[in-house]
């Protein structure tokens, strides 16, 4: 080992690789390499890192995989020029906030193989932050300030307790991977379309009984979403209840069609109104008239074939979740669309079916 850090040091070099040399704590020698951009440390049995490494103000690169740290050591916090930062394998529980407001120039993060049970808000301050991985740890929940890192290109949070997402992860649009197998997943956030960057999505091994509206317009080239939950579609007739639409839903469908005629009244005058500004940008459209509503819709569920509609090999028909704004729409011939009803069974004019939970595969 001394040999090693001795070549670093008299020869003027950056990267230092002490790898399975089977020590305990960082050598003392090692702070002595100033220039030192890359250093090594994987497969040791480091628990702990001194406060002397924030002497190494170049280091961009730290492997610390396979040891046996418990937390983030706070010293971490002070090493500015960090790029890359691997921890995988070790011991860690608990991810220390001032250690992420120090790590603002960090591009990929690997906590693989941890027992971490949450992250902190802080880690809103990777503002540089690309890839980030936690697979195979205990997250419960991820941080809604997570959608704050919108250079994230990719995040793996595979083989995790998650039963839930924030929805400002669709904020993070450079993101092109997204890995989230094998959590508890039972829905998606709706608003994912706005990744127009995500190519690759593995949602397999969770509970997921359909994906969220506009699933279909996402640019995937791989979908991984074998093992959930799944509706299936059985033809089926059914009673349809009377449709009655609240004043408030009424005025505000009125308002939101007049708000797309730029000549309007309505549409003039709405930045005057900033409450009511923020409930119109509250509604959505229906999927197949494309006129608006409020509050009011129906639940309704389409079967796509990723490989018809989506330009993909090897992945079978998967059900998208979709809102239409009447009974109207939905009894009009020539579309795919399907009822459904909180006790799964969907109710439909022409082309109703009963929507079964598929808990062994992945589309039907």
């Amino acid at each position: 080992m001394e040999k090693s850090v001795a070549r670093v040091l008299y020869g003027q070099g950056t990267s230092l690789n002490l790898t399975s040399r089977k020590i305990k704590a960082v050598p003392e020698c090692v702070f002595r390499i100033k220039k030192l951009s890359v250093l090594q440390l994987n497969n040791n049995s480091i628990s702990a890192l001194p406060a002397e490494l924030r002497s190494l103000r170049r280091l961009a690169e730290l492997h610390l995989g396979n040891n046996a740290l418990k937390e983030l050591p706070a010293v971490l916090g002070h090493l500015e020029s960090l790029k890359k930062l691997y921890l995988f394998s070790n011991q860690i529980t608990v991810v220390a906030p001032e250690v992420m407001g120090g790590l603002h120039n960090l591009v990929v993060l690997n906590l693989n193989h941890n027992q971490i049970q949450r992250l902190p808000p802080e880690i809103r301050s990777l503002h540089g932050l690309q890839h980030l991985s936690l697979l195979d740890n205990q997250l419960e929940e991820v941080p809604a300030e997570l959608g704050q890192l919108t250079s994230l290109t990719e995040l793996n949070l595979t083989s995790n307790n998650l039963s839930g997402l924030p929805q400002q992860l669709y904020q993070c649009e450079e993101l092109t991977k997204l890995y989230l197998a094998r959590n508890k997943l039972t829905s998606l956030p709706e608003g994912i379309w706005a990744l127009r960057k995500l190519q690759v999505l593995d949602v397999a091994g969770n509970k997921l009984f359909m994906f969220p509206v506009r699933f279909h317009l996402l640019p995937l080239r791989e979908l991984h979403c074998e093992g959930n939950r799944f509706v299936r579609c059985e033809p089926m007739s059914a009673v349809q209840d009377a449709e009655v639409l609240s004043l408030k839903e009424l005025v505000a469908r009125f308002v939101l069609l007049e708000d797309r005629i730029r000549s309007s009244l309505v549409h003039r005058m709405l930045p005057h109104y900033p409450a009511l500004t923020a409930l119109a940008a509250a509604g959505s459209c229906c999927e197949l008239c494309l006129n608006p509503f409020l509050t009011t819709w129906l639940e309704c569920v389409h079967f796509i074939s990723p490989k018809k509609d989506m330009k993909m090999t090897s992945v079978r028909v998967v059900p998208v979740r979709a809102l239409l704004c009447s009974y109207k729409c939905l009894n009009t011939q020539g579309h795919s669309y399907y009822g459904e009803d909180p006790s799964t069974v969907s109710v439909s004019g022409e082309g109703s079916c009963k929507q079964e939970r598929d808990q062994n595969s992945g589309g039907d």
